[in-house]
């Protein structure tokens, strides 16, 4: 499998995986506990894929960079956590700086 399919697909399972871990509350509810199991094991599964090909920290700061941003849109809308100005300008710095890596980075197979 391609590297950035399978790491988009990380992605979104970790983002799944972390807001279901939210709602299991401390794995006391079945559900969202199961979800959150199935959704990281997912995530790791796929995130090899891409570490077959791409470097090791490239991987994970463009896992855990988008990982961050989408968790805190999903909580901003789902959970109606407020982000602050300093906590919006924070992550436009995340996402610019995984624009950087994928731009401009020569470790980054293109």
């Amino acid at each position: 499998m391609p590297a950035y399919p399978s790491l988009f697909i990380a992605i979104i399972a970790e983002v799944i995986a972390t807001t279901a871990l939210a709602q299991s509350q401390s794995f006391t509810r079945l559900w969202p506990s199961l979800v959150t199991v199935i959704g990281y094991s997912t995530a790791f599964v796929f995130l090899t894929f891409a570490l077959r090909v791409m470097p090791t920290g490239v991987v994970y700061a463009i896992w855990s960079g988008l990982g961050i941003v989408l968790i805190a849109l999903v909580s901003w809308f789902w959970s109606k956590q407020a982000l602050d100005l300093p906590a919006i300008l924070g992550l436009g710095l995340i996402i610019c700086g995984v624009i950087v890596i994928n731009v401009f980075s020569k470790t980054v197979s293109h």
